[in-house]
């Protein structure tokens, strides 16, 4: 399935027509134990809301949206660049919302995401990125084989979607 996979950045306006099946993959994430900032239940308006949120950011040149496609052209993961950082920072870009639907995960979609944004990021003048994960998750071994340096630690840091507690670990990446 991964040779059938492609992944692409999205212009402004392909984000508002993306924004449904977006909501779709968060959904599924989230429903999935996925800790990306949302709690249980995830309403599908709180879901759409914040992916046109996102695309506001895209049209804004604030934020790179990039997402995966399957071989029939449905949307199968996603990431972000945030792009909007300090005066002082101009160099720098978070990466956020790496998101694979349940049924295609382990495909080596996320490391093709990984890639892309790398290669966004460089067309965009960044050359230190940063980005966080749950302590002890799948992503850890992703972002490590992927050349992402590891920070550090913060118990407790943030919630699972199931309310319970868990830590955040922090990594960054020279480009």
């Amino acid at each position: 399935m991964s040779e059938d996979v492609r992944v692409r950045r999205l212009g402004a306006n392909e984000a508002v027509t993306c924004v449904d099946a977006l909501a779709d993959v968060l959904v599924d994430c989230v429903e999935g134990g996925a800790s990306v900032s949302f709690m249980l239940p995830l309403s599908r308006e709180r879901a759409l809301a914040f992916w046109r949120g996102v695309a506001d950011g895209v049209a804004r040149n604030e934020r790179a949206l990039l997402i995966a496609e399957d071989g029939e052209g449905r949307i199968v993961g996603t990431v972000q660049l945030n792009m909007a950082q300090p005066d002082n920072q101009p160099h720098r870009a978070d990466v956020a919302k790496m998101l694979v639907c349940r049924s295609a995960r382990r495909l080596g979609i996320a490391q093709k995401l990984m890639h892309v944004v790398d290669e966004v990021a460089r067309a965009e003048g960044k050359s230190v990125l940063v980005l966080d994960t749950v302590t002890g998750g799948d992503a850890e071994r992703l972002y490590a084989r992927a050349g992402w340096q590891r920070v550090g630690d913060v118990p407790r840091y943030a919630l699972m979607p199931d309310g319970e507690y868990c830590g955040t670990t922090f990594y960054y990446k020279h480009l």
